[in-house]
């Protein structure tokens, strides 16, 4: 049984699309459906597998899905023990990734995980999949549907959090702080104390150069990352490659450096994409430990989320990411609880 969770569209033209595309994608499938909020607030969607599936008009704005929204966020167990996946459908070329991404956050920290490449979106000229059109010698409408296809039946196959078998966490941390001043830091050394023997590898971007992406070609970039490398070479490929074929859970320790994933860390990211290529990381956690010197640690955390789950694939546990507020150095210790929420969210990595 999926439980489609798809808010009422006020413009009946705007959600013919999306309507076409779910009639078609759900074929042989036992679904439920949810268009309104007031049926949100009564039904009971834990332990489920849930399609979110929203049409947007050129505005970005659907009403009935902000009110969702809201009673989503103010209810921090809505989602307990559910697995959940995403079809945006927008009008307008823009909107569409933006509102996934708060929608997984707030989801997800409602309770629900999200398999690996959760999202599959439709932008109004369906522009966004020339190069799978091109890749499936298709046309543009048929390379949506086929994504959206393959995403439903991802999410059929895959089995509810409490129903998969426990594993032994095999953690890489990956940082690039100064360990006497950072409190992001401070917070994951906070963290480490409860993991044990988990954490299987920390690496550290702060010293030495880590080149950007380049843009190689996608052949060059494949071919490269057949063999392991990239173009620029490093630390990427010689300790960080290595160790993410090796993990059984990534830990991304982010800062908040002006509302954004800092530099070494984003080059991380898109280094990633020669690997990316030749494998794909659905059964690799993500976790985030994430301080803000002053506010915006959600906006960080949704930029691991489109970057990392959206895009690299990797899966997204309930409630991935432990977010704090510290600005003076180290004063990330003096927060009230801390130990306590850093001893609790270290007991979530080991036992979901």
């Amino acid at each position: 049984m999926i439980t489609v969770i798809r808010p009422h569209c006020g413009d009946p033209a705007r959600a013919e699309r999306l309507g076409n595309v779910l009639t078609s994608v759900l074929e042989g499938f036992e679904t439920t459906e949810i268009e309104l909020h007031e049926q949100l607030e009564t039904a009971d969607c834990r332990n489920r597998k849930i399609l979110f599936a929203v049409s947007l008009g050129v505005s970005g704005v659907n009403l009935e899905y902000y009110a969702m929204l809201k009673y989503i966020r103010l209810h921090p167990d809505l989602f307990e023990g559910s697995v959940g996946a995403i079809i945006m459908d927008g009008a307008g070329e823009y909107y569409t990734k933006s509102v996934s991404r708060e929608l997984v956050l707030a989801a997800n920290l409602a309770g629900c995980s999200f398999i690996g490449r959760p999202l599959v979106e439709g932008t109004g000229t369906l522009h966004n999949f020339n190069v799978q059109a091109k890749i499936r010698g298709t046309d543009l409408k048929t390379a949506y549907l086929s994504s959206a296809r393959e995403l439903v039946e991802r999410l059929h196959e895959e089995s509810l959090p409490g129903q998969k078998e426990k594993r032994l966490q095999k953690l890489l941390a990956i940082h690039a702080g100064n360990a006497t001043t950072s409190n992001t830091l401070g917070l994951w050394h906070m963290v480490r104390e409860h993991l044990g023997d988990a954490v299987h590898r920390e690496i550290s971007l702060r010293d030495g150069e880590v080149w950007d992406c380049r843009g190689c070609s996608y052949d060059t970039c494949r071919h490269l990352g057949e063999e392991g490398k990239c173009f620029y070479g490093g630390v990427i490929t010689r300790d960080v490659y290595p160790a993410l074929q090796d993990c059984t859970g990534l830990v991304m320790i982010c800062p908040n450096y002006n509302d954004a994933v800092g530099a070494n860390l984003t080059a991380f990211i898109n280094r990633m994409t020669a690997i990316f290529n030749v494998r794909r990381f659905y059964d690799t956690d993500l976790y985030g430990v994430i301080v803000s010197g002053y506010s915006g640690s959600d906006i960080v955390a949704q930029q691991l989320i489109s970057g990392l789950c959206m895009n690299k694939s990797f899966r997204l546990p309930a409630r991935f990411a432990m977010m704090e507020t510290a600005n003076d150095p180290r004063s990330i210790y003096t927060v009230p609880g801390i130990e306590e929420r850093a001893e609790a969210f270290a007991k979530h990595i080991l036992h979901g």
